[in-house]
């Protein structure tokens, strides 16, 4: 099966896209989406669903995961990241894909076994697991393919979005 994982953002959007075979992965292609600051937030958002729906046209996945949105203090910037998760969602929706979301604990839980290891356990965590030379950089690369790591760990259906 191969699976798509995204952490959204909308100055950087990660996403790693993984072949799962039994208890094997194969790294197929991973990177981010950047927007541009200066470029308008609906032109951001465009530049996002057209790259995001190109790399979901080539992979045919047989499930996108999308790590949900944690933020605490500032809503101005949860919001414009929510925009992005919704584009996301919107691209692989179009594309009758099966969705998933999972929170940032489940995604530590997945990949490392422990939901409150912290961000240099789960990169080293990702690096092992898809036997990478070095840690995928930046760190929303190295979240998204943790994200696919963990559905392809813990994917239930209980997680679908139910569209």
């Amino acid at each position: 099966m191969i699976i798509v994982g995204i952490d959204p953002g909308i100055a950087i959007l990660g996403y790693g896209i993984l072949e799962y075979n039994g208890n094997t992965f194969k790294t197929l292609d991973y990177g981010a989406v950047i927007t541009d600051s200066k470029e308008s937030i609906p032109n951001r958002l465009n530049k996002i669903y057209e790259e995001l729906g190109k790399l979901l046209d080539i992979y045919k996945p047989g499930a996108v995961a999308v790590e949900e949105l944690f933020f605490n203090k500032n809503a101005k910037t949860a919001i414009v990241v929510g925009q992005a998760r919704g584009v996301a969602i919107l691209a692989a929706a179009q594309r009758d894909l099966d969705i998933f979301e999972y929170t940032p604990l489940q995604v530590k839980q997945g990949v490392v076994g422990y939901g409150r290891a912290d961000k240099k356990q789960v990169q080293a965590m990702v690096k092992t697991f898809l036997n990478l030379k070095s840690i995928p950089k930046p760190d929303d690369v190295a979240d998204a393919l943790a994200v696919a790591i963990c559905h392809a760990h813990t994917g239930r259906m209980g997680n679908m979005f139910k569209l």
